[in-house]
């Protein structure tokens, strides 16, 4: 049995040991991670500088090392995750509905684990520890396969998390991580059935789409951040260049910041040149449309490939439009419904958008940055699913447990 499925069969046998335990052991366990991380964060850097060199050897993007990259302040912002999730209140065992039926059986529907959770991920480290507190949190075991591009700082982070837990009610078996930074073991991952139960995907649209394209193992599909903020005819100006700055400025690499700015006619023609030149400030190269290039002569002509594109980086497309019905129109060709936005004082406009945009979560006069489980109050996330079926935008853990029905009865058979 190679690494894959041996490391599968292990946190399988975890999985049954976790969902026993109670709040109180899994919060315990969590803080001793918390303290261990902060403690080894040295260590931590050190892995992490092997990956960043490896990166800049193999002319890695810079927006992509960021993504990467790990110094104390991000380590200890990964290790408050923990604690974070620490003090929410733990999911499993919640009664979510009870029924008595007319022949007296009683049937308790209730939140359990869904047992064991493969990860795919790329090049953020600090995914490892929030899937792992996560999964823990809902007593789920967690086979993790991260990028190559940061496996040593992903092997010492799970080395640390397996010493924290080794003193700990949390079997160290129900965190693993795959190794192996070869493309089968992706492959060989997304078949294990009967040692997987449900596969998540995080990171850009080439592979959440080989992961939904290619499993056996079902799948909670997190999506691709095409989005997009529409600055209305009665957005106040000040207000729109904060939003749309931060929205593609603040940290370009995430899924939730802004790739396309549609800017009402009117709008522009006051506005949208003065907006050019901040982006010029903050160093976004800008690709619009021929409107937007009469008001912004240094932006690049913008193509429709690009307004499919996850640049992930410093670009911004932008294009002038007629009114909302055209934006929402762009919206829903080249959106991945993930997080779009809106900026107006117009409270019919705002409304008609939120309610009309089909996305996960939908904005009026804020930054699409803030679609983020830390942020969403819910101490971390597992993704952003862009899906319908079990959830839906930051998913937190509600959303990493299934239910069972209970059922008491006092002889009842049925006729």
């Amino acid at each position: 049995m190679g690494e894959v499925a041996s490391k599968a069969a292990l946190a399988k046998r975890a999985a049954g040991a976790l969902g026993r335990l109670t709040t109180g052991q899994k919060n315990e366990a969590l803080l001793v991670m918390a303290d261990a991380l902060r403690r080894e964060a040295a260590a931590i850097i050190e892995a992490n500088a092997e990956d960043l060199e490896r990166g800049r050897q193999g002319g890695t993007p810079q927006s992509m090392l960021d993504r990467l990259s790990l110094d104390t302040d991000r380590i200890d912002a990964i290790a408050e995750g923990l604690q974070q999730i620490a003090v929410l209140p733990d999911p499993v065992g919640d009664t979510l509905e009870t029924l008595e039926r007319p022949n007296g059986l009683i049937i308790e529907k209730i939140r359990v684990p869904l047992g064991v959770i493969g990860i795919i991920y790329e090049a953020r480290p600090n995914v490892t520890v929030d899937a792992a507190g996560l999964c823990l949190k809902t007593g789920n075991a967690v086979v993790l396969r991260g990028g190559s591009a940061a496996l040593s700082s992903n092997r010492k982070i799970v080395e640390v998390l397996h010493a924290a837990l080794a003193g700990t009610n949390i079997p160290p078996e129900a965190l693993q991580l795959i190794e192996d930074p070869n493309r089968s073991s992706v492959d060989e991952l997304l078949k294990l059935n009967g040692l997987l139960d449900v596969i998540i995907p995080r990171g850009g649209s080439s592979l959440i789409q080989n992961v939904v394209k290619n499993a056996t193992v079902p799948v909670i599909e997190t999506g691709a951040g095409i989005c997009h903020t529409y600055l209305d005819a009665s957005a106040v100006a000040e207000m729109a260049e904060s939003i749309s700055l931060n929205a593609k400025a603040q940290r370009p690499s995430v899924c939730n910041s802004m790739e396309t700015l549609l800017v009402h006619r009117s709008f522009a023609a006051e506005h949208l040149t003065a907006l050019g030149e901040a982006f010029r400030s903050a160093k976004v190269e800008l690709r619009g449309c021929s409107r937007t290039r009469t008001l912004i002569p240094w932006a690049l002509p913008v193509t429709e490939e690009n307004f499919a594109t996850e640049y992930n980086d410093y670009i911004l497309n932008i294009k002038v439009v007629d009114g909302i019905d055209e934006a929402l129109e762009h919206i829903a060709r080249y959106g991945t419904k993930h997080s779009e936005c809106i900026v107006t004082e117009d409270e019919e406009s705002a409304e008609r958008f939120q309610d009309e945009v089909d996305a996960a979560a939908v904005y009026h006069n804020a930054s699409t940055r803030f679609t983020d489980g830390f942020e969403f109050g819910y101490g971390a996330e597992i993704g952003i699913s862009t899906q319908k079926l079990h959830a839906r935008g930051p998913m937190g853990l509600p959303a990493l447990t299934s239910t069972k029905y209970k059922i008491y009865g006092n002889g009842q058979i049925r006729s």
